[in-house]
């Protein structure tokens, strides 16, 4: 035993030597590391000077997992956008513009426009599931995973890929009711948003072809909390390696966070816009040119001063996925259903032939209720032959309406942290999960039917122009324009035709399968909330679409309103007042329905079998 005492004795002084050595060897390691990496915010602050400014890089921490089901996310520390071009690790607000961390939780998405240059700083978003917030900004401590809940911000532990209850009941040994919203307590409140802020006035780098137009003020949210995200549609895949694809889709989703509801504006990438530091060029260009021109968050932050300058409209994050990816999506539906009002025909690939030659035949997709697979949504997704790029804007809003309604009737919105991993490899996006989590409450409870949507009107929103070089664009006229930025602003439930509640009874009569639903969401695109009466089988195909008005209003009524978005004739309709009525409208869909009102050309006659009809 004396002899294990000496030799520990000996060894001591060795052992306390090693730890210190290796301390210090850590430590500087750390610090080299926080060197370099401030070495590299500095260099990037002054290459982008012109653009945004630098984000330096900050510390995330990871999230606990457990196998508990509530969620308590709230805030974490505000992430608030100055006008400075290098980086601070300041947490309290001070005298000199820095990016800072705060712990302010309200979300303002309205600043006042200052001429500064453009500071993001959530490239590296932490998650913080448990927020108290002060009046006053202070430093918050340094939250840590506990499961005892105590007076500071602490990180509560976050389920890891736990399903959200589903309409499947659970088994057990006595029958319980199905699950409720109680069983998992969703406490998500919303995140704070970033404010987003224009980059300095600055000489075009390429002379302009045309007049560059004057700032757009910023739209009106009425004191809502509005997050707005763009939706992208990317034709990266046509050619992988290069990295100047462009974004022929761009919708913008906003969503009112006060009052529970969302609406969506389609953008056509031939909207001749300014690009803030370049010149007047189209607006499908500038992801693409912030891509390669190096701008802070890479092409989605070009793209959004773009729309903030043109339109008004702050877009906080953005969702961008390829066509395979869009594939993909609608794999894992099992397909959509889609109302076709508007016949659309255009040219499908059918495979190749003995030369490996692509085979292109004409296809034409009639008016009627279809089932699409990932293949035809695509195809319907892209096709313009006898269309425009507005009309399709709104068939992609279309189909981004039937996706949601799919996943909603499939109880995959609940499954969030489920399919979050999933969801990562098919999109690419600067949302993370909590933000995700923070949007359930909205997503399981908003009804699709009440989702607006929001579409330009070539020469009316635009006036159609040639470039000296001979391309065509669209030159946005600005008045309507605003109208509809305002209108797309409102909530649906302060819209007028929403407070008439106007109750419409919708009947097919017309013998075609499917026409009913058809009219139903043609209304529905209107912001009228119809019911499709299934039960209703008339003894002979009625030949014309007719309304029958119970209200017996001249003043106040939605009757013009309907019989505009049906495109039905003046002579069908009939005024029969019936207070004992349970609907103020009756619609009875005939043989000669056409609500194609969206500049679609008519079909050319052709033998390629039409898609088959949903059941």
């Amino acid at each position: 035993m004396s002899t294990l005492r000496r030799w520990f004795r000996r060894l001591l002084p060795v052992l306390v030597l090693v730890v210190i050595v290796g301390a210090l060897i850590f430590g500087a390691s750390r610090v080299a590391a926080m060197l370099n990496a401030r070495h590299e915010a500095e260099v990037r602050a002054v290459a982008y000077a012109q653009t945004a400014t630098a984000v330096a890089p900050a510390a995330t921490h990871a999230v606990a997992s457990t196998a508990t089901v509530i969620l308590t996310e709230t805030p974490t520390a505000t992430e608030t956008e100055t006008a400075t071009a290098t980086a601070s690790d300041t947490s309290a607000p001070t005298a000199t513009p820095s990016a800072t961390a705060t712990a302010t939780p309200a979300a303002t998405d309205t600043p006042a426009i200052t001429q500064a240059a453009m500071s993001f700083a959530t490239n590296t978003p932490s998650f913080t599931p448990s927020f108290t917030p002060s009046s006053t900004p202070t430093a918050t401590p340094t939250p840590s995973a506990t499961s005892t809940p105590t007076s500071t911000p602490t990180a509560t532990p976050v389920p890891s890929r736990t399903p959200f209850p589903t309409n499947t009941a659970v088994p057990t040994e006595t029958p319980l009711p199905p699950p409720t919203a109680t069983e998992v307590v969703l406490t998500a409140t919303p995140r704070p948003l970033p404010t987003i802020l224009l980059p300095p006035e600055s000489t075009p780098r390429q002379p302009p072809v045309t007049a560059i137009p004057p700032q757009a003020p910023l739209a009106n949210r009425r004191n809502y909390d509005i997050m707005n995200i763009v939706l992208l549609g990317n034709d990266g895949e046509v050619e992988p390696t290069d990295p100047s694809f462009r974004t022929d889709t761009m919708i913008i989703l906003s969503i009112n966070r006060t009052t529970g509801t969302a609406n969506m504006l389609s953008l056509p990438r031939d909207l001749f816009v300014y690009i803030p530091g370049w010149t007047m060029q189209r607006l499908n260009l500038a992801y693409q040119h912030g891509e390669l021109g190096g701008w802070t968050d890479g092409g989605f932050g070009l793209l959004r001063q773009t729309i903030l300058y043109n339109f008004g409209i702050p877009t906080h994050y953005f969702v961008s996925v390829d066509f395979d990816g869009f594939q993909a999506i609608i794999d894992r539906l099992g397909g959509i259903d889609i109302a076709v009002d508007c016949a659309i025909q255009d040219y499908r690939f059918e495979g190749r032939d003995d030369w490996n030659e692509p085979i292109y035949r004409l296809y034409t997709l009639p008016v009627g209720l279809h089932h699409l697979d990932s293949d035809m949504a695509l195809w319907y997704a892209r096709s313009r032959r006898n269309s425009s790029d507005f009309d399709r804007g709104r068939r992609q809003m279309q189909l981004l309406l039937a996706i949601y309604r799919e996943a909603k009737e499939q109880g995959l919105l609940g499954k969030a942290l489920e399919l979050w991993p999933e969801a990562e490899q098919i999109v690419q996006t600067n949302l993370t999960l909590p933000d995700i989590i923070g949007l359930l409450p909205i997503a399981l409870n908003l009804d699709p039917s009440r989702i607006r949507s929001f579409n330009l009107i070539r020469t009316y929103h635009t006036t159609p122009w040639q470039t000296p070089d001979g391309s065509y664009v669209q030159l946005p006229n600005w008045e309507p324009i605003a109208q509809l930025i305002d209108n797309f602003y409102l909530p649906p439930t302060e819209n007028q035709l929403v407070r008439e509640g106007a109750r419409i009874e919708v009947l097919n009569g017309s013998g075609n399968d499917g026409w009913g639903r058809v009219a139903a969401e043609r209304l529905a695109w209107e912001g009228f909330v119809p019911i499709v009466n299934e039960t209703y089988v008339p003894e002979a195909p009625v030949p014309q679409t007719q309304i029958i008005d119970f209200t017996g209003r001249t003043k106040g009524s939605s009757l013009q309103g309907i019989a505009s978005a049906l495109n039905a004739s003046a002579n069908n309709i009939v005024i029969q007042p019936d207070p004992t009525s349970g609907y103020d409208f009756r619609v009875i869909i005939g043989q000669d329905y056409n609500s194609c009102t969206f500049g679609v050309l008519p079909p050319e006659p052709t033998p390629t079998p039409s898609a088959t009809p949903a059941s």
